[in-house]
């Protein structure tokens, strides 16, 4: 193979494998649903559970880079934790090892690979079945998972050629042995298989070409070198996946810098559990042993800081809705001033208003992905309600613990008008196409000015006006429902679009309606405040 050809076979497996991850991670969305979700809650509740997942999972297929993959993937979806997801990671680590052991003991390994062609099949038939199920949806996922295979595999067959007369030189040495890990790493990452670095190195053990000790390094390498397939896993992911994919990053070097350094003392080890597993003295079933328990003592290693590790994952790779979901004014330190608590929770409501409005006024004027802002209204109204109750705890005047029922019930609303507003988002994606709706134009601006009104940041309304943009509002609302309703009815527009339009306006409706009212509220404590000074 040329070297055009094996850059041109490299790139083309890149793509394939990004498009595979884009495709099943949309897939998954749409097909898995709560189910799948509780079922990978439930397998990842613990760490123990976690760390077994991915040992199971793991060995099953013999591709840790199938479960790496997936697993980053579920993260991309939602439908795994950050925390669970690690500990997953962390077991496909030690489920790995299996395929040393069939390498060193018995020489046949199942490739997961060869199930990319018919999963594409499977998927696209599912796709084809059910465009618009969830039946299609899930054969979008599984025919991605199926050409990220394919992708992999391509990247193997470029450096076929290479690996074929491909032999490890012999070095000696601490230099000698730095040299083989970084063989062991390139190996990896131009095969896209770890197997197929750990073969190599266990050949060549086996046939004295090189000594334990450099084949150990080779082996750690190759672990060291699975970490790429997280990487491009990763590439355009949502901050949680790329969290998990630098934690896999992170837990591989980490073990194998420890691996390198206690190498002399690992290798003696393994000799003693050797003769006391009445293993033979077989260099292969030696190394097969020591990568087997480095991995261990990785977990092992890593186990008593992995709180730390979570906290400092979630501090890499912010996004502009986690970092506009972190609350601004809220500090246990104001508990103990009922003034200052009762201060700051106003300013982080009307911040929470702020945010709100942009929501819905984002969803009136038909922008998309609201998902991710939806979901820091949803963050900050949670951190606001244990805010409250903490400080229902605390020792406040009588008057002032009557308002705090209020206070909940304003973040409620937000929170409420920022679920309809990405659910009025949802509904109208279902429906793409419109025809020219006489009256979706005074719907949006007639929307937009109440949400200007009712914005507790901007403050641009009286209550005469809201109370008058509300009313022109709901008027609007019924013009658009009865025009969409004709348009059904004459056939211009297709009764599921019809349906999927009237419940985007009827949780537009609903959504701006839930910010009037905590406007409403926050103005009415606001002038309570003003005239009992409480």
């Amino acid at each position: 193979m040329s070297g055009f050809e094996a850059l041109g076979g490299t790139a083309g497996g890149v793509g394939l494998f990004l498009l595979g991850m884009w495709l099943m991670t949309d897939g998954l969305k749409l097909a898995a649903g709560r189910a799948l979700e509780r079922i990978l809650t439930g397998s990842t509740k613990t760490r123990l559970r976690g760390l077994a997942t991915g040992i199971t999972v793991t060995a099953l297929v013999q591709s840790s880079s199938a479960v790496t993959v997936a697993s980053i993937g579920f993260v991309n979806a939602g439908l795994l934790s950050l925390g669970g997801a690690l500990w997953v990671l962390f077991g496909a680590n030690v489920g790995t090892t299996i395929t040393g052991w069939l390498v060193a003991l018995v020489g046949l390994q199942f490739k997961i690979e060869t199930l990319a062609l018919p999963l594409i099949g499977i998927g696209m038939l599912l796709r084809l079945g059910d465009e618009v199920g969830r039946r299609g949806a899930l054969g979008t996922a599984l025919a991605g998972f199926g050409v990220l295979f394919l992708g992999i595999d391509l990247l193997r067959s470029s450096f076929s050629g290479i690996a074929a007369g491909f032999t490890l030189p012999h070095w000696d040495g601490f230099a000698g042995v730095g040299a083989m890990v970084l063989i062991g790493i390139l190996m990896t990452v131009l095969m896209q298989a770890s197997a197929a670095a750990l073969v190599i190195a266990f050949s060549a053990a086996q046939s004295g070409f090189i000594t334990l000790e450099a084949a150990a390094a080779v082996v750690i390498g190759a672990n060291v070198g699975t970490t790429v397939t997280a990487v491009l896993a990763a590439l355009g992911a949502t901050p949680n996946a790329k969290r998990a994919a630098l934690a896999h990053v992170l837990f591989n070097v980490l073990t194998g810098i420890v691996a390198l350094l206690l190498l002399p003392w690992l290798l003696a080890l393994l000799e003693m559990l050797r003769g006391l597993f009445g293993l033979a003295a077989a260099p292969a079933a030696q190394l097969a042993l020591f990568h087997t328990v480095f991995n261990v003592l990785g977990v092992l290693l890593v186990w008593p800081l992995a709180d730390m590790l979570v906290v400092f994952l979630e501090g890499r790779f912010r996004s502009a809705e986690e970092d506009e979901a972190r609350p601004r004014y809220l500090d246990k330190n104001v508990l103990a001033v009922a003034t200052l608590a009762f201060d700051a929770l106003d300013r982080e409501l009307r911040h929470l208003g702020g945010i709100t409005s942009r929501i819905v006024r984002a969803a009136l004027v038909g922008e998309t992905n609201l998902a991710g802002h939806e979901r820091s209204a949803a963050s900050l109204s949670h951190a606001i309600a244990l805010f409250i109750a903490e400080l229902s705890r605390t020792r406040i005047p009588a008057e002032s613990a009557r308002r705090l029922p209020s206070l909940l019930r304003i973040a409620r609303y937000y929170e409420m008008a920022a679920e309809l507003a990405a659910e009025a988002t949802a509904a109208a994606g279902e429906a793409p196409q419109l025809p020219a709706a006489q009256n979706i134009a005074a719907f949006r601006a007639t929307g937009e000015r109440v949400i200007a009104a009712a914005d507790p940041t901007a403050g641009a309304g009286t209550p005469a006006t809201l109370e008058a943009d509300l009313g022109a509002f709901e008027a609007a609302y019924q013009r658009l429902k009865a025009e969409l309703i004709e348009l059904g009815a004459r056939g211009v527009l297709e009764v599921t679009a019809m349906d999927a339009r009237l419940r985007a306006a009827s949780a537009l409706r609903r959504a701006v309606e839930q910010v009037t009212k905590a406007a409403r509220l926050l103005a009415h404590l606001a002038d309570h405040q003003d005239a009992t000074g409480a």
